[in-house]
């Protein structure tokens, strides 16, 4: 991230229609600071969208744009912020556009589920990136991008691409970008204004330890249900994991109810069940295949389960699904239709 002969640094953000607002905003706001701290113009941003008209953030909430892909001035950045339903914003002629700024040198990044995007024009092959982790399991689970190495730091930056999850985490690869730029002075003064304690780096993780989202710190229960996470798709047998961690089985289950307050079994069965409806919601993947990634060997069976647990089957979920997109880009047509003839996309 070299800085430009006139020192100034311009940056686009690609807005994808269900982007998420909290983390295009992270990555906004440390350049907004940059500059006020400074009271130089060190940086410059541009809203950018497919046609140039508004785009709906997954809150609902509409952000207007500096104009569309092809009204794009020289940039010395790209990052591409998107969220939901990332899957079907990957069109043809936003895919060839962002190849187009690769083959500028531009460096491309992303934010939340951005880095699908850039993954679909080929443009992380030989990369290491990352995406929010609920995006990661899912990509996992479709071998869809097999030249991609995907893996589940806050953020990753390698050679000219930098990805980052979501939520908070841009603000901490933009506030090492700067120290890389303007020094690490000014990327402390920026985290201090925004009553950010630290700046996370490169090594964090994205999830908070298992200890924090259990709420207790036993060792023995971190062990089992960190062996749970990692066999979903062949579990273990309450024995198995009893075994593993030198506990009887009525230890195994004691403990589980004394602070889970659940039996070990039901709080597995539950693991399966969300990993499942991330699949459902976030791959194409038949349900089939879905039961068996989750340990499921019977279909009626992870049908009676999934009903039990969420109100109704798998495939009425991945119909839910299908309605969404389809409400969607009903009302996207619709959006692009009111818009002047001067400002659609000439490639669409």
């Amino acid at each position: 991230m070299e800085l430009p002969i006139d020192g100034r640094y311009d940056i686009g953000f690609l807005l994808v229609p269900g982007f998420s607002q909290l983390a295009f905003s992270s990555a906004l706001e440390p350049l907004r600071m940059a500059n006020h701290l400074t009271d130089t113009p060190l940086y410059r941003w541009h809203l950018l969208s497919r046609d140039g008209a508004p785009v709906e953030a997954s809150s609902g909430l509409a952000s207007g744009v500096d104009g569309s892909i092809q009204q794009a001035p020289q940039l010395d950045m790209l990052l591409v912020c998107a969220g939901l339903e990332v899957q079907r914003h990957c069109d043809r002629v936003t895919l060839q556009w962002l190849r187009r700024q690769a083959g500028r040198n531009i460096p491309l990044g992303a934010v939340c589920t951005g880095g699908y995007v850039l993954a679909q024009a080929g443009l992380l092959d030989g990369y290491r990136c990352t995406l929010h982790w609920e995006h990661i399991s899912s990509l996992h689970e479709a071998l869809q991008f097999p030249r991609v190495t995907f893996c589940s730091q806050l953020f990753v930056l390698d050679r000219d691409r930098y990805t980052c999850s979501g939520g908070i985490a841009p603000l901490d690869m933009m506030l090492t970008l700067i120290a890389r730029q303007q020094g690490l002075a000014l990327a402390e003064a920026i985290a201090e204004e925004f009553i950010h304690e630290r700046i996370r780096g490169v090594g964090d993780r994205q999830r908070n330890p298992l200890r924090v989202r259990l709420g207790h710190s036993h060792p023995k229960l971190e062990e089992v249900a960190t062996l749970m996470e990692a066999n979903l798709q062949e579990p273990l047998t309450l024995d198995e994991l009893a075994s593993h961690a030198n506990l009887s089985r009525r230890q195994l289950e004691r403990l589980f109810q004394r602070y889970v307050d659940c039996p070990p079994l039901k709080y597995y069965m539950d693991l399966r069940l969300m990993r499942s409806r991330l699949l459902l919601r976030q791959t194409h993947m038949p349900v089939t295949d879905v039961a068996m990634a989750c340990g499921f060997v019977s279909p009626p069976h992870f049908t009676k389960s999934y009903r039990d647990r969420f109100g109704h089957s798998p495939s009425q979920e991945r119909q839910r699904r299908h309605e969404r997109v389809s409400e969607a880009q009903t009302a996207h047509a619709a959006d692009s239709a009111r818009l002047p003839a001067s400002r659609v996309d000439p490639a669409e």
